[in-house]
Formats: C-alpha cells, sequence, structure tokens
C-alpha cells in the first residue's frame, strides 16, 4: 500500500472512531443514560408518593432538582473520588443491605415456586442478555474507565504497569460486589411472588417488597435507595462525557460548559419520561452494544494481537453491519412495518443465524476477526522477506 493509500485508511480510521465515540458518550450521556437516572429515581422513589395528575408537574421539579445537586459535585471533578468512593457508595450500600438482608432472614415465599415467564421459558440466556443492554453498564464501563485511571494518577501512581494492576484490583472488588448484589436482587424478586402481585419492571417490584416488609418507612427507603444510586451514576456519566469532549474538541468548549451544557439538555429529555426514553434508547443500544463489546473483547487481546488495524478494521466493520439489522429490527413499529426496514429484517432473519435471538452480529464479528488476522500474517510475511 502506498503512502498517500495508507494516509486515506488512517483518516478513514479516525473519523469512524471519532464519530463512534461522540454516538457512544451522548448515549451513555444526555440522550440517554443521564435522563434516564432522573426518571428512574422519581419513577421508583417520588411517584408513590404523589397523585397520577401530578406527575408531569412532579417530574418538572424532581428533575430540577436532581440536576443542579448533580452539576454541583460534577463541575467539581477533582472531589468526585471522594464523594462517590467515600459518602455517596457506602450509603447507597448500606440502605440496599438493609432491604436485602430483609428478604433472607424472612423471605416471601420459595425460590422454585414459580416457574419463568415468557422468553425466558424456551430461551433465558439470550434474553437475559438482551434485557442486560437497557443498563448500558458494557457503556458506561467505557466511559468510566477513564476517572477509575485519571483518579488513581491522582493518588499518585504513574507507572502505566502499576495503573492496570490497580485497576484489575477494583475491577475485581467490582464484579465480587455488583454478583453479590445482583444475585440478592434475583432472590427478593424469585421469592416475592409468593407475597406480592407480578410488575412490568424491577423498580415497581422493589417499592412493593420495601412496602411489604416496611410500609411507609419501606418506601422512604427505597427513595433513599435509588436516589443515592442515580445521582452518584449521573455524576459520573457527565464528568466522564465532558472531559471525553474537552479531550476530543480541545479548542471548542471547556470541560464546565459541557458539563453544564449535558446537564440542561438531560434535564429537558427527562422530562419526557421513562418510558419514552426506553423506547427510543433501544434501537440506539441493539447497535452500539455490539460493537462496545467487540471492542472491550479486542482490547483484552491486545497482548496477543498488539491492536493491529486490519484486526480492528475487520472486525468493527462486520460487526456494524450485522448490528444495523438489529438496529432496524428493535425500531418502533410504524417503523418496522415499513417495505425497506421489513425487508432488511427479512433478509437478516434469512442469512444471519443467530439473528432471531439478538446475536446476528456473533459470525460475522468473528469472521472479520478471522479476515483481519490472515491480512496480518500476509503482510507480516510479506514484510520479512523484503
Amino acid at each position: 500500500m502506498t503512502s498517500v493509500g495508507k494516509r486515506k485508511h488512517h483518516a478513514l480510521a479516525c473519523c469512524f472512531a471519532a464519530r463512534t465515540t461522540c454516538l457512544l458518550y451522548l448515549t451513555i450521556g444526555p440522550l440517554f443514560a443521564i435522563p434516564r437516572t432522573a426518571t428512574v429515581a422519581f419513577e421508583v422513589g417520588i411517584h408513590p408518593f404523589i397523585s397520577s395528575g401530578d406527575l408531569k408537574l412532579g417530574l418538572f421539579i424532581f428533575s430540577l432538582i436532581f440536576f443542579v445537586f448533580t452539576i454541583y459535585f460534577s463541575l467539581r471533578p477533582g472531589q468526585i473520588l471522594d464523594w462517590i468512593g467515600k459518602y455517596l457508595t457506602p450509603i447507597f450500600l448500606v440502605l440496599l443491605s438493609i432491604l436485602l438482608i430483609a428478604t433472607f432472614i424472612k423471605p416471601m415465599g420459595q425460590v422454585n415456586q414459580y416457574a419463568a415467564q415468557g422468553k425466558y421459558i424456551a430461551q433465558p440466556l439470550f434474553t437475559g442478555l438482551l434485557d442486560g443492554y437497557n443498563t448500558m453498564d458494557a457503556l458506561a464501563s467505557l466511559a468510566f474507565a477513564i476517572i477509575i485511571i485519571s483518579n488513581i494518577r491522582k493518588l499518585g501512581i504513574k507507572n502505566p504497569n502499576l495503573i492496570a494492576v490497580e485497576t484489575c484490583k477494583s475491577g475485581l472488588v467490582s464484579v465480587v460486589g455488583m454478583a453479590v448484589i445482583y444475585s440478592s436482587l434475583a432472590y427478593m424478586g424469585a421469592t416475592s411472588l409468593g407475597s406480592i402481585k407480578r410488575a412490568d419492571n424491577g423498580g415497581s417490584i422493589l417499592s412493593m417488597v420495601s412496602n411489604h416488609y416496611f410500609g411507609f418507612v419501606g418506601k422512604v427507603l427505597l427513595a433513599a435507595i435509588v436516589a443515592i444510586a442515580c445521582v452518584k451514576t449521573a455524576i459520573g456519566l457527565i464528568t466522564s462525557c465532558s472531559e471525553m469532549f474537552s479531550e476530543m474538541f480541545p479548542k471548542s468548549i471547556p470541560y464546565k460548559k459541557y458539563a453544564i451544557l449535558f446537564t440542561v439538555c438531560s434535564f429537558a429529555i427527562a422530562n419526557f419520561g421513562l418510558n419514552s426514553i426506553i423506547k427510543l434508547s433501544l434501537p440506539v443500544l441493539m447497535f452500539l452494544y455490539p460493537l462496545a463489546i467487540t471492542l472491550i473483547v479486542l482490547s483484552l487481546l491486545t497482548p496477543f494481537i498488539h491492536k493491529q488495524n486490519d484486526i480492528y478494521r475487520w472486525t468493527t466493520v462486520l460487526t456494524g453491519i450485522a448490528a444495523f439489522f438489529d438496529f432496524c429490527k428493535a425500531l418502533p413499529d410504524p417503523f418496522v412495518k415499513s417495505d425497506i426496514i421489513s425487508q432488511l429484517v427479512n433478509f437478516a432473519h434469512l442469512y444471519l443465524p443467530g439473528f432471531d435471538y439478538g446475536f446476528g452480529w456473533l459470525l460475522p464479528a468473528f469472521c472479520g476477526f478471522f479476515i483481519g488476522l490472515i491480512i496480518w500474517i500476509i503482510h507480516g510475511k510479506k514484510a520479512s522477506n523484503l
């Protein structure tokens, strides 16, 4: 390949990386994830206390207070480790533990008392993984990694190898902690059917469980748990998104102005309500999640593939093409029923294995990886013969 061709490929790769990064951070930032933190806190913690006729006004007032509190700490990124690590997270864990301990001391029913429902009967694994997309955890991890590494450096650790070690330690603690929390929540949900009615989402279940054990005090406890969890998440997201955009476009807008802009946008979108935000975010998540998963896997393989461009390029391109069909399938009904979208979905149904399960991108991702690997090996042999 000529030097001109290499420069063109490099320019295209940089353009794709910049656009993908912007889309990723806007998704986990002001477009979906940050507004959701306010609406989830409102729906789970505040909604039970107000009448249906006052919901819009209640959401407006609550989200205004929520984002004023959030921007106050987001404008002080140097203190985020202290506030989240030393105060907000411990308070959240203590409050949640009170509720979880109650479910173990006095269970509401038996774990195996009720059978699985809906898609969980035939496709429990795939359904659980796809439902997990709504948490945006994998997307957010790409953003929070910046905060973790930045704060590790602020603690005086500068050596890249030591930074990696400390990051792995924090990751291990998080994995163990989250495994305990999610397992306990799953136990709570499974046993709750013995005493409360079914609900459409976990927030409603938490509200009913809190009311079952502690009555009015339980509702207040739940409101505190959810509010603290959502505030600390919103602070982290606004901080990471603002830092990323200020680094990507250093000559345009400084960090503080990005933080204010993203907070105002999040406040406006939050007032559309939780259900609207979830419906709009699903197609975007179905497109971005495969790209995020493959990027994470490729990053973990860095010691073996050495960030080789051909492997990254082919894997990402083929994954993105396949993920576009998942994006089409997840669009609202008026779009899915249109001729063009329905033809694209039918094509993917016929020719992409695993598409019906939401994982039609897996085979293209593997194909892209091996194509890039073969090209890398061929180029290596040619270079050694010169």
